[in-house]
């Protein structure tokens, strides 16, 4: 077998190839640890951890492919979630309405970065770089650079709640059903469409491992206290983008505009309308992974936040996103989230020295970029 079958292989498996680096790590902590790592506690501490990352990549993906970048989300991630504190405990507002508020105010800086990148001709880099330093200056004059608690124990239950176990036995076989239905309506759409239609094989494959996962997964979480309401809303927004990114006419242009601007505009697509709103469904999720940091925290921190752009980025890359724009699959995303979310929970474990932490990340970014250039280079 030669390197190009090879890089044609891997291209085409990709994400099993992650699921195999996850199942390699995981087994790598859970010998140095002891089991410790793999415990009910842990895992259950380790997923909740990875949402963060994971709702931030959700919305990451859709920048990356239309072939920007955000920077300031680690910043707008603290801003909101300060902001969200603020009204929390200083003001006293309702629950309901700041959480509203703080959303509201994360799409409508989502809409700014857009605003300056597509209809103000900034790069998105500069951009972001901006916004990077400007929010965090914002929340640390909101909040006096002091950390803003206690909240109530409404808003706590928003990081902290569990989903009871027998809902999550329901919510575990509805996953598994409608992996079944997917699977078995790409077949038919296939096949209707005069596609090749996928190996039976490779079909039965996909919805039994999706079965296996889905039941250590609840398994494990309902051993403990059940599944995590972050874990829930994660899981919710995979099945929203995924969606978007697939069965949607934005969808489709998001991956026009990355794969060719010029051609995109050119066929009559207003390239800077869907740029807009790219960036402010970003600012959504800056919120919406704000909030549930507060509330995982119960407290605002002027910290929170800080270099979290860096793992989303690479979330997102080793997670299958071109670099270049104009491919990536949310799923791809949330996976590399959690070797980002693994890898981090395990070293902390094992006591590993902050800065062999920042190297080993470090690596595996330019690994996954050099992956792609290498395998895009050759599979055209």
């Amino acid at each position: 077998m030669d390197t190009t079958t090879l890089k044609r292989l891997f291209t085409q498996y990709k994400i099993l190839a992650l699921l195999v680096a996850v199942a390699l790590i995981w087994t790598f902590f859970h010998w140095m640890t002891e089991g410790g790592f793999t415990s009910a506690r842990n895992v259950s501490n380790l997923m909740r951890q990875m949402s963060i990352t994971g709702i931030l990549a959700c919305g990451m993906v859709f920048v990356i492919i239309a072939g920007e970048i955000d920077l300031s989300i680690g910043s707008l991630l603290g801003l909101l979630g300060g902001m969200a504190a603020v009204l929390d405990v200083t003001h006293g507002m309702p629950l309901p309405l700041s959480i509203l508020v703080v959303l509201g105010a994360g799409l409508l800086c989502g809409f700014l970065n857009g605003y300056l990148t597509a209809y103000a001709g900034i790069p998105s880099f500069i951009v972001g770089l901006g916004g990077m330093l400007a929010y965090r200056g914002v929340v640390l004059g909101l909040t006096d650079g002091a950390t803003v608690a206690p909240v109530s124990p409404g808003f706590e239950q928003i990081g902290q709640a569990y989903l009871p176990p027998a809902w999550g036995i329901g919510l575990g076989v509805l996953l598994f059903v409608l992996a079944g239905v997917l699977a078995w309506r790409q077949r038919v759409n296939q096949a209707r469409h005069g596609l090749p239609v996928i190996a039976l094989w490779r079909s039965v494959f996909r919805v039994l491992l999706v079965g296996v996962v889905l039941v250590g997964l609840i398994s494990t979480f309902n051993s403990y206290e059940g599944i995590p309401l972050p874990v829930l809303i994660l899981l919710t927004l995979l099945g929203v983008f995924s969606y978007i990114a697939r069965q949607t006419v934005f969808g489709r242009r998001i991956y026009a505009v990355g794969s060719n601007m010029e051609a995109t505009r050119l066929s009559g697509i207003d390239v800077r309308k869907v740029k807009l709103w790219i960036f402010g469904l970003m600012g959504l999720m800056c919120a919406l992974a704000g909030l549930i940091n507060t509330a995982r925290l119960a407290a605002g921190s002027p910290s929170a936040g800080v270099s979290a752009e860096l793992d989303v980025i690479a979330a997102c890359f080793i997670g299958g996103t071109s670099m270049r724009g104009g491919a990536g699959t949310v799923h791809g995303a949330l996976v590399g989230a959690l070797v980002m979310a693994s890898l981090d929970n395990g070293m902390s474990m094992l006591d590993v020295d902050a800065y062999w932490q920042m190297i080993v990340k470090g690596l595996i970014l330019t690994l996954a970029v050099w992956l792609d250039v290498a395998t895009r280079s050759n599979t055209r």
